[in-house]
């Protein structure tokens, strides 16, 4: 474009004086020296005292390199051969470039070992832990942490389940799916320990696929309902005796698009007292008793549990006795990326909340401040409730609120994840 205004600086410069506006210069432009509307746009954005330094015999030769790069390149688009001969040259010359050798050394005791160990071991009690991160472990006998003392991280937890060193046990997917895990095989904290960053990624211990997160951790016994909980406000009570089919099996059949959120261990004993917690992400909270639902089997779909307004969707679930249960509820903005707005987070009692009908919408759990638009998190548990950074790190919750529906407290910083204590 510029090699055309050139040769004809005095008709480009009559034309544009000709011109009513910028418009009218831009579209006679591209007609009359057949330019792009880019190219034209170049032209009349120049000072003219630059259009008349340009030299016509480097801008031609500047035309001309520039043509033989575009052929060049798309050459190496078009022919996968020399693509893949472009790609090769320029790993050996990153490996040139970054060949400086480690000088950091790796110690085995950094990272947990995922060897089996020994089936000579005593089958004997434990409890598996699965934090909000992701991390598995588990402890010798049915030892749990005192609440009291300091916080460690990877402390905040998803959810546990008591089993035996020589047992099983079933993680719960957002999938859908409950997948065995042989206990032998999650590694055990040392005595002492106050937090879970010892314990072993579930990536080493099974296989997910993409998209596809833990979302509890159940027994595999036939005393041990699960109770599960979907995107859509679905739920679902599992029998007992199909929790000890396979390997790996579906225990819900879900619709399109929708995903578990959460899956919870519901003892036979308890079922009848423990109440279903539904958050969803319009601030709306909904419980019922677990006996308003009744146990499926493997192949069904579940029923209707929260029933969700037009564009908000099930954040949390649990099945809990509400006499000392509290609510964590988080608000933030659809807007906001993620890990960079703090938000605002209440802590409340469940027995402010009073019961609802299943299939209903529930009641106000949070109320907005200008600026939010939705909950971006929530936890229903046993006190006492902890809240770490996404990475792990322990962070401080505001202290309880006993207003139902009042404004969360601005922390300063964002949470994570929120979990329950051991």
């Amino acid at each position: 474009g510029l090699v055309i205004a050139i040769v004809d600086i005095d008709q480009v410069i009559q034309l544009i004086r000709q011109s009513e506006d910028s418009a009218e210069a831009r579209e006679r432009l591209m007609m009359v020296f057949d330019l792009s509307e880019i190219q034209a746009n170049f032209i009349l954005d120049m000072p003219l005292r630059r259009l008349t330094k340009f030299s016509r015999i480097e801008l031609e030769k500047e035309a001309e390199t520039l043509r033989e790069q575009v052929t060049a390149l798309t050459k190496i688009l078009e022919d996968p051969r020399a693509l893949r001969d472009e790609i090769s040259r320029d790993i050996d010359s990153v490996a040139k470039a970054h060949a400086t050798p480690r000088r950091t050394m790796l110690l085995e005791g950094s990272a947990p070992v995922m060897a089996k160990m020994p089936l000579e071991e005593e089958d004997s009690p434990c409890l598996v832990l699965l934090s909000t991160t992701g991390l598995l472990a588990r402890t010798a006998g049915n030892r749990t942490i005192a609440d009291a003392g300091g916080r460690a991280p990877h402390d905040a937890i998803m959810g546990s389940t008591i089993s035996s060193t020589r047992g099983d046990v079933g993680i719960i997917t957002s999938a859908g799916r409950l997948v065995r895990i042989s206990t032998l095989e999650i590694p055990m904290l040392a005595a002492g320990t106050t937090g879970l960053s010892s314990g072993a990624p579930l990536g080493a211990l099974l296989d997910l696929s993409s998209g596809e997160r833990a979302v509890g951790v159940t027994s595999l016994d036939d005393t041990c309902a699960i109770a599960l909980a979907t995107q859509f406000g679905i739920v679902k009570r599992v029998q007992p005796e199909i929790l000890t089919a396979k390997d790996s099996w579906d225990v819900i059949r879900l619709e399109p698009g929708d995903r578990v959120i959460s899956g919870v261990r519901l003892p036979e004993a308890e079922a009848e007292a423990a109440h279903l917690v539904f958050i969803s992400s319009d601030a709306q909270l909904l419980h019922f008793p677990a006996s308003s639902v009744r146990p499926q089997g493997r192949a069904a779909a579940g029923m209707v549990g929260m029933r969700l307004y037009e564009g908000s969707h099930l954040i949390a679930f649990a099945a809990i006795d509400p006499a000392d249960a509290v609510v964590v509820t988080l608000a933030g903005s659809t807007d906001a990326l993620p890990g960079t707005d703090a938000g605002t987070v209440k802590v409340t009692p469940l027995s402010e909340y009073h019961t609802k009908g299943r299939a209903t919408t529930g009641v106000r759990a949070h109320k907005l401040r200008a600026g939010e638009n939705q909950l971006t998190l929530a936890w229903v548990g046993p006190r006492p409730a902890r809240a770490s950074s996404s990475s792990g790190t322990p962070l401080e919750l505001p202290p309880e609120d006993n207003r139902r529906d009042g404004t969360g407290a601005s922390l300063g910083y964002p949470i994570g994840t929120v979990g329950g204590s051991w």
